[in-house]
């Protein structure tokens, strides 16, 4: 789930949402002592496929990752590319380190990720334009009262950004389970046509999730839990 900034997204405003939950297990305060620190994104300067990784390949961004299922994910799949993940809330980080560290010593640890606790937005706005290959918002908080439209991650400050650090031709993933968020993203996009394509022919491409678009737990939830409908939308940047 993702807080962010109002206003410029390049701006240092607060983080709206909660940022820690429950206290922590020892083994998760563990990861985030010891691990996180080795693999966390730099706090100032570019960030760059060189920086992070050593090497130049693929980029990968993901908002607000929650419990870092998608990012781990994909970044199993696609070893040879480099996965950024930004998350405010603590908790999530937490369990994040425990994909990236091979599920507590149960797997083979990840070592193409590179993880932000803080606001997506920063980072994101110290990454060099035309760098990213993939950018993910998955279950953003959907803050569906009107007057909290602005705290919304899918509007136009943070789309621009979007499409100027996408490589033309990458592409933007946006999932959600919130009908008042699909509206209000579908009418945001559409004022950017002129940035992005969206891939789209048939009510089955956004209704049914891609291959290669592992569940999140957030998404697992929803559809068992709350019997939500979950939408799925990829745009290509022009």
């Amino acid at each position: 789930m993702t807080a962010h900034k109002s206003g410029d997204p390049t701006t240092l405003n607060r983080l709206y949402g909660r940022a820690k939950g429950k206290p922590l297990r020892a083994g998760q305060q563990g990861l985030v002592d010891n691990l996180l620190p080795r693999i966390a994104v730099p706090l100032e300067g570019p960030v760059t496929s060189e920086i992070l990784f050593g090497d130049d390949r693929p980029m990968h961004f993901e908002i607000g990752f929650g419990g870092g299922e998608h990012m781990a994910g994909r970044a199993d799949m696609l070893p040879n590319h480099g996965f950024i993940g930004a998350e405010p809330f603590i908790n999530g980080v937490a369990q994040a380190l425990t994909h990236v560290a091979g599920d507590n010593g149960a797997g083979t640890p990840l070592g193409n990720v590179r993880i932000h606790h803080g606001d997506a937005l920063e980072v994101l706005a110290r990454i060099p334009d035309d760098s990213l290959s993939f950018l993910y918002l998955l279950h953003p908080d959907p803050w569906p009262k009107a007057r909290h439209a602005k705290r919304r991650m899918m509007n136009d400050g943070p789309v621009d950004m979007f499409a100027a650090k996408l490589k033309p031709g990458g592409e933007f993933r946006f999932g959600t389970d919130h009908a008042v968020y699909v509206r209000h993203a579908l009418m945001v996009m559409q004022r950017h046509t002129d940035q992005f394509e969206w891939l789209c022919d048939k009510p089955q491409d956004f209704q049914v999730r891609p291959g290669g678009w592992p569940e999140t737990r957030y998404e697992n939830k929803a559809r068992t839990v709350y019997g939500h409908e979950v939408w799925y939308f990829r745009y290509r940047r022009k």
